[in-house]
């Protein structure tokens, strides 16, 4: 058996000093400023913590000013100080709302971070001094546009492995589920940074390999390998044609001179031994599985021959989760995507396969993290209309309104929304609607329903809601992370985090007066909270399975005390306020749901973040600064298409920056 960690181990490492060297070679400021932005005055705005709000997934990720990532290279800093231009009012700097914000002396959500007078905002003064001077050169603010950052080398995922070895070998027991779980990282499984080969991961696809090697010819040729009949156990054409079909499917590209003789080569030892020719095949087989040429995406120059083949696995794994077919490698081959329109016109067809529908159903199922809401407990003596079968019916209800919305090609904010669902009978038991005349078939909410879309569904209400009572914080937490792209810290090491107990003696008290009472007393938790439990709030009419309610059960419980003294637990139905706001969005105070659904729709922020966590899944890694532009373009196009889900995946898959290529049109 082949080691595949010798094979694949230096692939990422490789990538990663030369993805690192390329962001050092970044061009110095041209014009001479008067200090040194990146080390007189960056480091003490980071003592400010700035970068927590400002930033691609702060809360201020909705203003103008974003700070570079941690550890950025000075270049990249030096940029970000000359970009500040754009905050500095050229007629009068004292007005200047780089230096008014970070003062409070304009209401700043941060609150005051520079005091007056102090040191940093005297080098704050002079660094806006310099930039409305007329030494300040203007172009020096323009990032090098010929910079080609280096995307990562990507593995294929376990889904995009049972994909491929079905499509090459036929086999469905889905081998992937003997590897280990893919962690979630930046929301999703796919994520580059997180795709390493363990020894033990290694020595599994070596197993599996392995396993599907020996299978392959089990019982004959039956799923049609050979692309010939070998005369005799050596024979030599026979097994250039085998290595060349299978290893141009495997590799999605031709096979070298080199890689094609070394497989032939090992094929015809098997011979030299007194092997069948099928057991020589299958060495072959396992040699290729374990192939970095196989496990990875590997990305290719320009001028390379495999550069087209490249782009049509790029677009294949994106849209399919599975390797090219016959038609796009057709198209790579005679040179038909080296164009944008040509590129765009496969891609339609790509998109309007069923291939593709899974695919973004595994886009939502990690978006929406289907996972947490499978794992999720109720208590079930409370809740006895709850249990797994609803939490599936759920998740199918959400993804018929994705597909409902992606694939008739209707104005995706409605995913906020929709006035309707797609439920049956596990669902409307919860929901308190009447059962639908087709189960998951479309259907209107009552009239005086509070439900919003997705917001209105179990996926979100039921995973964020604790085993009893709701839970404000990660209802809200949901919406900041998944809707507005935005990160909220967790909290300081050694707080308790759960809610006081209500007994005897004390005022009965709702979920959302307990939290406002607690956090008045603890300043250092309100600070985030004050982002994430106002959302909350909103949901409040809803209990932690999504079930409807006018009021909130609320039980007082004994101390152990007063139980020996014979007193009994009370319940309280309490009146619930669920009115909130949106801190970050203006003239977002609102009082349902509904609402709340309106206020993301309308919202750039929350369009933007649909942009944002569609460029996550697609290409394996998080936004940066530097992806500005594409992510920009792509949000164009969404918008100006009336928020088609299809015409946003084609402004993000058929561009320069998904593909690294350049077009010729």
């Amino acid at each position: 058996m082949l080691s595949a960690a010798r094979l694949v181990g230096p692939v990422p490492g490789i990538a990663g000093v030369l993805a690192f060297a390329s962001l050092l070679a970044l061009p110095a400021p041209c014009a001479e400023a008067p200090l040194d932005f990146a080390v007189d005055l960056y480091p003490r705005l980071e003592t400010k913590n700035c970068r927590a709000c400002h930033s691609t997934s702060g809360v201020a990720s909705g203003t103008r000013l974003q700070f570079p990532e941690l550890g950025a290279p000075q270049g990249v800093i030096r940029r970000f100080g000359l970009g500040l231009r754009r905050l500095v009012n050229q007629a009068d700097i004292s007005q200047s709302a780089l230096l008014l914000k970070p003062t409070n002396k304009i209401p700043h959500t941060g609150g005051p971070l520079i005091a007056a007078d102090s040191e940093e905002e005297r080098l704050l003064r002079r660094w806006v001094e310099y930039l409305a001077s007329e030494d300040f050169d203007a172009e020096s603010t323009q990032d090098a546009q010929t910079e080609r950052r280096l995307e990562p080398i990507r593995r294929l995922t376990h889904v995009q492995y049972d994909n491929t070895v079905r499509h090459l070998l036929g086999d469905s027991t889905r081998p992937s589920r003997k590897f280990p779980s893919e962690d979630y990282v930046h929301g999703y499984t796919n994520q580059a940074s997180a795709q390493v080969i363990t020894p033990a991961l290694a020595e599994l696809y070596g197993q599996v390999a392995e396993r599907l090697a020996n299978n392959a010819f089990r019982y004959g040729d039956e799923h049609g390998l050979l692309p010939c009949e070998p005369a005799s156990p050596a024979d030599r054409a026979c097994a250039r044609a085998f290595v060349d079909d299978f290893g141009a499917k495997a590799f999605r590209r031709p096979l070298t001179d080199s890689e094609r003789e070394a497989h032939v080569e090992l094929l015809l030892q098997w011979a030299a031994q007194g092997k069948s020719f099928h057991s020589g095949a299958a060495a072959v087989i396992e040699a290729v599985l374990q192939s970095p040429h196989f496990l990875f995406l590997v990305p290719h120059a320009n001028d390379s021959p495999a550069k087209p083949f490249e782009v049509a696995s790029r677009l294949a794994y994106a849209l399919w989760n599975a390797p090219p077919d016959e038609e796009l490698l057709a198209a790579a081959a005679t040179g038909k995507l080296e164009t944008r329109s040509s590129v765009d016109a496969h891609s339609r067809r790509m998109l309007a396969s069923d291939l593709a529908t899974e695919t973004f159903d595994n886009f939502l199922a990690q978006w929406m993290r289907f996972d947490r809401l499978r794992n999720s407990v109720k208590d079930r003596n409370r809740f006895r209309d709850y249990g797994p079968e609803v939490a599936e019916s759920m998740t199918e209800e959400s993804r018929r309104l994705f597909r409902h919305l992606a694939w008739n090609d209707l104005d995706f904010r409605e995913f906020f929304t929709a006035d309707y669902t797609f439920a049956d009978d596990f669902l409307t038991k919860v929901y308190g609607m009447s059962d639908p005349s087709v189960p998951f078939g479309k259907t209107e909410y009552p009239a005086d329903s509070t439900r919003s879309g997705i917001l209105g569904h179990g996926t979100f209400l039921a995973q964020t809601g604790k085993p009893i009572h709701t839970s404000p914080t990660e209802r809200g937490l949901f919406v900041r992370e998944h809707f507005l792209c935005q990160a909220i810290p967790p909290p300081p090491p050694g707080v308790d985090t759960s809610l006081p107990p209500l007994t005897l003696g004390g005022r009965p008290m709702t979920i959302r007066e307990t939290m406002e009472e607690l956090h008045a007393s603890q300043p250092v938790c309100a600070s985030c909270h004050k982002l994430v439990d106002p959302i909350g709030y909103g949901f409040e009419h809803f209990d932690t399975v999504g079930a409807h309610r006018e009021t909130e059960l609320v039980r007082v419980e004994p101390t152990p005390q007063q139980e020996r003294e014979g007193a009994k637990a009370t319940e309280h139905s309490l009146p619930i306020d669920s009115t909130g706001f949106v801190a970050g969005i203006p003239d977002s105070a609102f009082g349902s749901p509904q609402d709340v659904g309106r206020i993301l729709a309308q919202s750039p922020i929350c369009q933007k973040c649909i942009v944002r966590q569609l460029f996550r899944y697609l290409f394996g890694r998080s936004e940066t600064s530097r992806d500005t532009e594409v992510i920009e373009r792509a949000y164009n196009r969404f918008e100006q298409s009336g928020f088609v889900f299809r015409e946003l995946v084609l402004g993000l898959v058929v561009s320069e920056e998904f593909l690294a290529t350049d077009w010729s049109d």
